[in-house]
């Protein structure tokens, strides 16, 4: 086991300052147990703890890292961009240029606005939604997670299609009570909510490639399609929430990839080339609804934050190489490959969901993950949770999580693949022994 006293000793001092010791949960290890990494430096594919020691990672920042970790030109257009000055809080021309960027590159979006996270992004779209339609209610998907406004933090209860009840303390039940759930991929618990709330559904929010209960794959029926012919029968909107798969498994994201136009689109990650940033877009009718067009308010000290502009447009410019995407896929589908290959050598039973350059292995003797319950029914997650820290021994970083969805980059090399591949190999071998 490689030393990790620096990070056991920065952990011990967080706690002390910071609630369980982290910015963001899933950082603090509680699901999988042990001591987090303190990461000090990052270059191309690799990171390296305060203790020095070095992992391929496949977190990259959950999912901006594109191009790897401090590539020289998103670095050098950064510090470019500081020596003019960090934040103005007013319009600057970089706006512009990513605004253009955005709207040639993803085909439902007409109007951009630009926000400073995923969280913030979602939360605009559904109010421009309610505004829009004048209703209240909405649908998300069990286990869909659109960032942390109140109205998100709703899980399903027992049933296919129910009220939602608050998934944190602090969400008011009377609030939560206008989040409306069904389980993804099923369409009749869909209908069922449009025939039991008729006329009141604003939108229904889905992200179109699952992350966050670990990738999940579409099913054969035309699910996205459906959604989207139900909301035009409707009246409602249908938003996809592409802050984690937007640029990631096509240009165009999600919805050129299924084919499927929405009438809003969440994004972030990858628009930020690793710095704060979220936007929200869609046809221009919605989006001259929003202040100072409209009347729906939504605003932002820093958002268009110029650094974050600069970094995006030097990261979103390089994915137009011919047979970028092409070549992500199929680096990620041959480590996919590998590494399903090693669970069968140990005699491990596992499945891979991928959906280009994101994926997430499963433990399980399912032949299929198709939705949050049957992660948390019938995924294995304590092995889960050996086997990541066992990774995290050979040097490689996944996400804490079986939740969570892992991330190749351009910078990751067929030596990396490979080395990944027999890591696993060596882990699955100490965990059965």
């Amino acid at each position: 086991m490689s030393d990790i006293t620096r990070s056991q000793n920065d952990f011990d001092q967080a706690r002390k300052l910071l609630p369980g010791g982290v910015n963001s949960p899933v950082r603090a290890f509680k699901s999988v147990g042990g001591t987090p990494r303190f990461f000090d430096h990052a270059s191309g594919a690799y990171v390296w703890d305060v203790d020095n020691n070095k992992y391929i990672d496949y977190v990259g920042s959950w999912g901006p890292m594109i191009l790897g970790h401090a590539h020289p030109d998103v670095v050098k257009g950064v510090q470019e961009t500081a020596e003019h000055g960090m934040s103005f809080g007013a319009p600057c021309e970089l706006e512009i240029d990513l605004a253009r960027l955005v709207v040639d590159l993803v085909p439902s979006i007409d109007v951009v606005r630009f926000v400073n996270s995923g969280s913030e992004a979602t939360m605009s779209a559904l109010r421009l939604a309610r505004g829009f339609t004048g209703r209240d209610k909405f649908i998300k998907f069990d286990g869909g997670y659109h960032g942390h406004a109140d109205g998100f933090l709703v899980k399903a209860g027992s049933g296919a299609a129910t009220f939602g009840e608050p998934d944190s303390a602090g969400v008011p039940a009377d609030y939560a009570k206008l989040t409306l759930t069904a389980p993804f991929n099923d369409i009749e618990a869909v209908q069922r909510l449009f025939a039991e709330n008729k006329g009141e559904i604003a939108c229904i929010i889905v992200e179109p490639v699952p992350g966050n209960t670990g990738v999940m794959l579409l099913n054969d029926n035309g699910f996205l399609q459906q959604l989207r012919d139900i909301c035009d029968t409707e009246g409602t909107l249908l938003v996809f929430d592409e802050v984690m798969c937007g640029f990631r498994v096509a240009l165009g994201g999600a919805q050129e990839r299924f084919d499927i136009t929405p009438d809003l689109t969440c994004l972030g990650k990858i628009i930020g080339g690793g710095l704060p940033v979220g936007a929200y877009g869609g046809r221009e009718e919605i989006m001259r609804k929003i202040s100072p067009d409209g009347p729906v308010y939504q605003a932002g000290t820093l958002s268009g934050n110029p650094l974050a502009m600069r970094a995006g447009l030097e990261t979103l410019s390089r994915l137009r190489e011919p047979g970028f995407y092409e070549a992500l896929e199929s680096k990620t589908t041959r480590l996919i490959e590998g590494l399903l290959d090693g669970c069968k050598k140990a005699g491990v039973p596992a499945v891979a969901n991928q959906v280009g350059a994101m994926f997430t292995i499963f433990f399980t003797e399912l032949d299929a993950v198709t939705c949050c319950s049957d992660v948390s029914n019938h995924c294995d997650l304590d092995f889960f949770g050996r086997y990541f820290n066992a990774m995290l021994d050979e040097g490689v970083y996944l996400a804490p999580s079986q939740y969570e969805a892992a991330f190749m980059s351009a910078a990751h090399t067929d030596e990396d693949v490979e080395n990944t591949i027999a890591a696993a190999g060596r882990a699955l071998a100490r965990i059965t022994a």
